[in-house]
């Protein structure tokens, strides 16, 4: 009588079957997967590494090494973590950071950096955590709007900014040293994004607050208003008939009191 015996598999032979499908897997994937996608990586991974070598020199003493932020003195940097890049990019491009020395407000100031350079810094921190991207040039270029549109924007700029950056934008001061800075000859990018980020003491007026198409429509209107032709006179500070109002009371008071004034001495005098 025969008995037929099993083979028996060896203890390492499902480990190596394992290995064996993992290897074809990858090989697999290397071979359908674009090749164009590991050169954009690169790119990208290189931009982030020049950003990171540029903060660790110029920002790091007030931010943190890793835009924690920090309290040192009299030094005070906020954490950058989840500001994204267009706050840096606002920040670096107008020369307001690096500050030369603490003070209530940064100054704007030429900046210290290139484009490039500011652009790697930006995406350096925007690896630190979800923020708000560099817009593009469709987003707050106001080319093609209509009147309609510059009016509705005139109508937003008034009730959410004229408060503190005055009805044309030519700025105001602020309570503890603080101002709200003039819009003139500022780029129709970084009126975008100081809304998007709102910088030091301003709010910020997100895509869900004010929508990309409301930001198009106050840079439309204030391109519209700093366009027009400086007919003479008083600005006035651009406060219209507030302004004027007030010198008119002024005057005119100041007037009916010297009238007052010399009817009593002329009464005087008669007696």
């Amino acid at each position: 009588m025969r008995f037929l015996t099993a083979r028996r598999r060896h203890p390492a032979a499902r480990g190596l079957v394992l290995v064996f499908a993992l290897l074809v897997m990858g090989a697999l994937y290397s071979a359908m997967a674009p090749s164009t996608k590991s050169a954009a990586d690169t790119g990208t991974s290189q931009q982030v590494a020049e950003g990171k070598a540029l903060f660790t020199v110029s920002c790091a003493s007030c931010h943190g090494l890793n835009g924690e932020g920090q309290v040192s003195g009299s030094i005070q940097g906020p954490p950058l973590v989840g500001v994204g890049a267009a706050a840096v990019e606002f920040q670096v491009a107008t020369g307001r950071m690096p500050m030369a020395h603490p003070g209530p407000q940064a100054e704007v100031k030429p900046s210290q950096f290139t484009e490039d350079e500011v652009l790697a810094m930006a995406a350096y921190v925007a690896t630190l955590g979800p923020g708000p991207a560099i817009p593009e040039p469709e987003q707050y270029d106001p080319a093609g709007l209509s009147e309609e549109e510059i009016a509705r924007g005139g109508e937003l700029f008034r009730t959410n900014c004229s408060a503190c950056h005055n009805f044309e934008g030519a700025g105001g001061a602020l309570p503890n040293g603080k101002y709200a800075p003039s819009l003139f000859d500022v780029s129709n990018l970084h009126l975008y994004t100081a809304m998007l980020t709102g910088p030091q003491q301003m709010p910020v007026f997100s895509n869900g607050v004010l929508t990309v198409e409301d930001k198009r429509a106050i840079i439309g209107y204030l391109n519209e208003l700093h366009e027009q032709p400086n007919r003479g006179g008083l600005g006035l500070g651009g406060l219209g008939p507030v302004a004027e109002g007030l010198w008119a009371w002024v005057a005119g008071l100041g007037v009916l009191v010297l009238f007052a004034i010399w009817i009593a001495a002329k009464g005087v005098k008669a007696r």
